[in-house]
């Protein structure tokens, strides 16, 4: 499986692009292989990255924010649980991978 970090390139909300840019940061200095799927291009992606989302991870109003991260079709979390596991040490197990 590949991860996927749902992402809005053309966001102007600045800490939006900083957690987008945390999450790369990370997946690439771990040499884990991942692929950017930007919502602001794709109607689909977006509509998908929206339905895929576990009802109780949505926010009470309003869509979920990027980035949000997917191992293939499952759902890992948003930037706060991924900077959780980061903080935590267990990156690798929210991802869904082996260390």
């Amino acid at each position: 499986m590949v991860i996927c970090v749902f992402i809005a390139s053309s966001s102007s909300f600045v800490a939006i692009k900083k957690k987008h840019q945390d999450v790369v940061r990370f997946l690439e200095a771990n040499k884990i292989e991942f692929e950017e799927v930007d919502i602001t291009m794709s109607e689909e992606q977006r509509q998908w990255m929206y339905k895929n989302i576990p009802p109780e991870k949505k926010p009470a109003q309003g869509n979920p924010l990027p980035p949000q991260i997917f191992n293939g079709d499952r759902y890992c979390g948003d930037y706060d649980s991924f900077f959780e596991s980061k903080e935590s040490n267990t990156v690798f197990s929210f991802l869904g991978l082996k260390s």
